[in-house]
């Protein structure tokens, strides 16, 4: 006991926890040291490399990379602006469609049934066909009272390509919950779509949010699939630059602003993971 009447670590205790943060200390030491020399030994590999002067000249020039940044920054815009428009259709259209698909009710049985040939049909599609099927495909059809904008359809396209692949993570979540949930909200009176509301659904969404963060990663490098049907996003930019300047670092620039979006988000990914498998070690003890 301590002066105050509160615990202390004994002896052994403290010779346990300074053996542990030397074991930590040591593990920090050597992980970084070999970190350092592979990554050294592979940048004397490529910058000794005969052929590094031409792909430096190409690909890393500085002179091109300021020349594009402006053109590359407007284009990334776009990309940041679809993404998040995306993003926010996806999210509902994906929750439908999972619980569409774990309906029982034989009345909803053609809802179930348009719901499992969307997932199938559509994950078996690549998502760039979509943009190119949907970018060009509609405009030409010069249908009265739809847009021709090329950058909306790829948009669409986006959202029908990854909302199959939502719906299944939501599905899965759904499924995750315990049976028995659901029969203490049915013994408490609740019918099923307040269950479906209530009970199933938030703890569905807080089970799969690490897993659709991971989607939503995907789907952000995947904006850049509308510079297939001509948008100029920041990818087409750089391509457009390249042709005419036969200069390609503009793709390495925006390559480093894919990257610099999609970290944070892959950090938090990671941080909602721990936290989730922390909480449920917590609850297991």
């Amino acid at each position: 006991m301590g002066p105050a009447g509160g615990w202390t670590p004994s002896e052994h205790e403290l010779g346990r926890r300074e053996v542990r943060r030397r074991q930590r200390r040591r593990s920090l030491l050597v992980s970084t040291g070999t970190t350092v020399v592979v990554l050294g030994l592979l940048l004397l590999g490529l910058l000794t490399a005969p052929g590094w002067p031409r792909v430096q000249a190409l690909f890393f020039s500085w002179e091109d990379a300021r020349e594009s940044f402006p053109a590359i920054l407007d284009g990334i815009w776009l990309n940041i602006r679809l993404f998040v428009l995306c993003q926010l259709a996806i999210l509902p259209l994906a929750l439908l469609i999972a619980v569409s698909r774990g309906t029982r009710s034989p009345w909803l049985a053609p809802v179930r049934v348009v719901a499992v040939t969307y997932t199938d049909v559509v994950r078996g599609i690549p998502t760039i066909l979509l943009v190119v099927l949907l970018g060009f495909g509609v405009p030409a059809l010069q249908l009265e009272g739809l847009t021709n904008d090329r950058t909306f359809w790829a948009g669409v396209a986006l959202v029908i390509s990854y909302s199959a692949y939502v719906a299944e993570v939501f599905r899965a979540g759904i499924d995750s919950v315990h049976p028995s949930q659901v029969a203490s909200a049915q013994a408490l009176g609740l019918g099923h779509v307040r269950t479906l509301r209530h009970v199933v659904v938030p703890q569905a969404v807080r089970r799969v949010v690490p897993p659709l963060l991971n989607d939503f990663v995907s789907l952000q490098k995947d904006t850049a699939l509308v510079s297939a049907v001509g948008v100029f996003d920041a990818v087409y930019t750089a391509r457009d630059y390249g042709a005419y300047n036969f200069n390609y670092t503009p793709l390495v620039v925006v390559a480093a602003f894919f990257v610099a979006m999609t970290v944070p988000l892959a950090r938090l990914t990671d941080w909602l993971q721990r936290r989730l498998v922390e909480r449920e070690r917590a609850g297991a003890r």
